[in-house]
């Protein structure tokens, strides 16, 4: 890739907040990650620090796209930019056979990247390689979140959820948390289940036609609240911490 005058080049910083309008879920993270993987090559500074040029933006910005809008692997998004990057002619994101592939049937199935846009949908299911690429982290992060109960898979698949929770817990690693430092908010979490289990019960060993929607119904309500309170609680304590 052709070098930029220094003046132009930008931090990995400046590079988050030019995307995250147009990508709210982007991360550091994630620009590392996308990095790492060879699908951008940024300069680097004498001291070792990233800088990104006009061209490596737009890079990343066709890569978020292919993700996001057309549902593409990593593994295809790379053929489609090393064509590119040879001179080639490339097929548009959203063609009917996406580069390199032989058969149509070869696409990933809409239903189990559709996380980007409904990651807490019950009925999504998500492979391995499909929650790392759509959670832009690796294979220790995810290796780790298993290892403590954060995600797991059902049926050899993750649900939605799963894709919620590594993009949070890869955020919080940006602040130095370790999927270590989460096991309290796992286990606040259980704890919060168990009682909000206790509450609809009595729902649930209902006979009537409906009960166990409406008891579905009211655990998500009580969940809503918990999530509200629990917000309202850590922002009193750390306004109570800071003021003084």
């Amino acid at each position: 890739m052709k070098a930029e005058p220094a003046r132009s080049l930008m931090t990995i910083g400046d590079v988050l907040g030019l995307l995250r309008p147009e990508f709210p879920d982007i991360t550091i993270s994630k620009i590392r990650f996308l990095e790492s993987e060879g699908l951008v090559e940024p300069q680097r500074s004498p001291s070792g620090y990233r800088k990104f040029g006009a061209a490596d933006v737009e890079r990343l910005r066709f890569v978020l796209t292919a993700q996001r809008d057309h549902y593409m692997p990593l593994r295809v998004i790379r053929q489609h930019l090393e064509a590119r990057d040879r001179g080639e002619n490339v097929p548009p994101l959203g063609a009917r056979e996406p580069l390199g592939a032989r058969e149509p049937s070869r696409r990933r199935p809409r239903t189990l990247v559709a996380a980007d846009t409904t990651a807490a949908d019950p009925a999504v299911r998500l492979t391995r390689r499909q929650l790392l690429d759509g959670a832009g982290i690796d294979e220790a992060l995810l290796t780790r979140l298993e290892e403590y109960g954060l995600v797991h898979r059902t049926g050899g698949h993750y649900e939605g959820e799963a894709l919620n929770i590594a993009r949070i817990a890869a955020a919080l690693g940006e602040f130095g948390f370790e999927v270590r430092h989460l096991r309290a908010v796992k286990a606040a979490a259980d704890r919060q289940v168990g009682l909000i289990e206790q509450m609809v019960a009595p729902q649930l060993r209902r006979r009537s036609r409906g009960a166990h929607e409406q008891a579905a119904e009211t655990a998500r309500e009580i969940a809503a609240l918990s999530v509200r309170l629990h917000a309202a609680l850590v922002n009193a304590g750390l306004r109570e911490s800071l003021d003084h």
